[in-house]
């Protein structure tokens, strides 16, 4: 009977270690130190972790890249888009970054702006505990692809405004971002094709048809924190991009402009919503560039 006992134990631990084993750690350089499965919020939802990853031989206070995953607000995790963009990991350990990944809940879960919640709670644990980890906190950046795009354009943005709705109370509010990178992240709710559709996955983010609820859109949407005390953006997005059209990316990029906020969009020839083409070597360039100019 305690035989029978210790191998069912046994067989427990076993699976819990592979549940919350890192599937994507043989992405980054050796040396390179993982922080796994941190809970940022004082709760057990499995969509409240984050993993904090560290550079090979990493001296003095670091640069922090926040990476925000994308699945239409209702899938993936915090190990997503990180398998098409290989390169670009390989390359945030080798130039000295440190990066943090971060989980937040599924619109299926929890309507908006429960995303903004949770992704602004993580940041506030990223500040909170610097000190423990090398971060810099004065260099802090965002990346953050499709939905994972959206949020990182709404965390960049909105953060200026101090939107109260935005933060869990309680939480320091005093971090801020020097760089956004946006890989193909909708900008206004409202252009997608499916905006009168309260299934569709921006509806069901808001919890409506974007346009049966244009101010619930509004809200939502990126374009609508745009100002000139906005930090710089990187934005980048498909040609051929059939799920987030490129127009999405066009006017984002357009409004930071006319609000005098730097920005530059790249649209990639040929490309689809997502995968390899991202992590070229001219994409890669770019995007350490803008990172460089405004990070180290």
């Amino acid at each position: 009977m305690k035989k029978s006992i210790l191998a069912i134990l046994l067989i427990l631990l076993s699976i819990a270690g592979f549940a919350q084993s890192n599937r994507v750690m043989n992405l980054f350089p050796e040396g390179t130190t993982l922080h796994g499965n941190i809970p940022y919020q004082d709760d057990t939802l499995k969509k409240h972790l984050l993993d904090i990853y560290l550079p090979p031989n990493a001296q003095g206070e670091l640069p922090l890249v926040i990476w925000v995953h994308g699945g239409g607000w209702l899938s993936n995790d915090k190990y997503a888009d990180m398998g098409y963009m290989k390169e670009t990991i390989a390359e945030l350990m080798r130039q000295g970054y440190a990066l943090a990944s971060i989980d937040y809940r599924f619109s299926t879960q929890a309507t908006f702006p429960a995303q903004m919640l949770d992704c602004n709670a993580a940041v506030s644990y990223l500040y909170d505990h610097a000190s423990e980890y090398d971060f810099d906190t004065e260099r802090f950046a965002l990346m953050g692809f499709s939905a994972g795009g959206h949020l990182a354009a709404m965390l960049g943005l909105s953060k200026n405004q101090e939107v109260k709705e935005f933060f869990v109370p309680g939480t320091t509010q005093k971090f801020k971002f020097k760089a956004v990178v946006d890989f193909y992240g909708p900008a206004d709710l409202t252009l997608f094709p499916g905006a009168v559709d309260a299934k569709s996955p921006e509806g069901l983010l808001i919890g409506a048809a974007p346009l049966d609820r244009p101010d619930l859109a509004k809200v939502a949407s990126p374009v609508s924190y745009v100002d000139e005390k906005d930090p710089p953006f990187l934005i980048i997005h498909g040609e051929k991009d059939d799920l987030v059209s490129p127009n999405q990316s066009r006017l984002l990029n357009s409004w930071l402009k006319v609000k005098g906020v730097p920005t530059e969009l790249i649209v990639v020839k040929d490309a689809p919503h997502f995968g390899a083409m991202f992590d070229v070597l001219e994409i890669r360039t770019a995007v350490f560039s803008f990172l460089e100019k405004h990070l180290k």
